[in-house]
């Protein structure tokens, strides 16, 4: 059977069991699928197209004979394998943030910037999932008007922390139902002092704060969006909140278009007729997108679009998109594809 040789690096986390998923329906030919986790997880199992394959510890040789690894297993396991993948031959695509913000591997999400795969020298980064889905919702406005401003508040979900903190919210919910005590163990990070409930909350901290104020996460979404569009002048903002959902990030975009003729009408058709957008954004009818409904699905959700009273110029709207979806795996596997289509991988004999 011809083919690529895929490499899954996580396997058994929420991004990488996606990921087996979305390489399903991956539009270029698989002859094999290997699925790598920590030793603890190596022997376990999981399916993909229906048969059944071990799951197996991840070395510097598994990536032998692999034509693209798909990383999603954190940060210092990207660093230490990819550049051990790239030495066998392998394409890197990588989920964690170990290499957005270098300079010699390109940030892509395909419907925006699909060219830059191009000048990857092996490894090729997959962007933060808030900046994801507001790069895709954006993107056909900028081509059109351009883009001087944007202001972003997110509404992330929980699934976005790992598989335990959605365990911790359910059971959060459960307990304090039932009037029982409860437990805060993860979020709003793991890596700091304190830790809080989000079951019936919502937390302004996503990872480490900065000396100036700002998350890390919002400083991802900032320099993120600047790489993305190679554009270090545009002035952006972030807010980025934690509420008590499974899987969806939602976000309230406020942007200042450069050019004249923008009106609510002619965003509206841009976007309806956007690749990985979906637009749903009927008010009088209460239609507009919500973490619920876009949970599952691979498009970028926009609704609200709507002049702002004040700026001439500024438009405000709301992006929803699965953020384990086209967040994460499914950009990972379109980065792939795109990788096919182009050319730019040739499958070992």
């Amino acid at each position: 059977m011809s083919g690529y040789t895929i490499a899954v690096v996580g396997a058994t986390g929420a991004v990488g069991t996606k990921m087996i998923q979305m390489l399903e329906q991956a539009a270029f030919p698989i002859k094999e699928v290997k699925l790598l986790a920590s030793k603890r997880s190596a022997g376990k199992k999981a399916l993909f197209n229906g048969k059944e394959i071990e799951i197996q510890e991840t070395t510097a040789d598994s990536f032998e004979n692999v034509d693209i690894a798909l990383f999603s297993a954190g940060g210092s396991i990207s660093k230490q394998f990819a550049p051990e993948a790239v030495k066998r031959g392998a394409v890197v695509i990588d989920n964690t943030s170990a290499y957005r913000m270098d300079t010699e591997v390109p940030l892509v999400v395909p419907e925006v910037n699909e060219e830059a795969i191009r000048s990857h020298k092996g490894i090729i980064a997959n962007p933060n999932c808030s900046t994801i889905q507001m790069m895709v919702a954006l993107e056909p406005i900028r081509k059109q008007y351009g883009l001087d401003r944007i202001i972003v508040s997110t509404y992330q979900a929980v699934s976005g922390a790992g598989v335990s903190a959605v365990k911790e919210m359910k059971d959060q919910a459960k307990n304090m139902l039932n009037n029982e005590p409860f437990e805060a163990a993860i979020l709003p990070s793991g890596g700091d002092k304190k830790h809080f409930p989000i079951a019936f909350n919502a937390l302004p901290q996503i990872d480490l704060f900065t000396e100036d104020g700002y998350t890390f996460e919002e400083l991802k979404m900032i320099n993120e969006t600047k790489k993305i569009m190679s554009n270090d002048k545009i002035k952006i903002s972030a807010t980025c909140v934690r509420i008590p959902v499974v899987s969806g990030h939602a976000e309230s975009v406020y942007i200042e278009v450069k050019e004249d003729g923008a009106s609510v009408a002619s965003i509206q058709d841009l976007l309806r007729n956007a690749p990985g957008v979906e637009l749903q954004d009927d008010p009088a009818n209460q239609i507009y997108p919500t973490p619920l409904d876009a949970a599952g699905k691979k498009e970028t959700f926009v609704g609200r679009i709507r002049k702002d009273r004040d700026q001439e110029n500024g438009y405000h709207m709301w992006v929803v998109s699965d953020n384990l979806l086209k967040g994460a795996a499914w950009n990972s596997v379109q980065i792939a594809e795109s990788l096919y289509k182009l050319g730019l991988v040739k499958a070992k004999d």
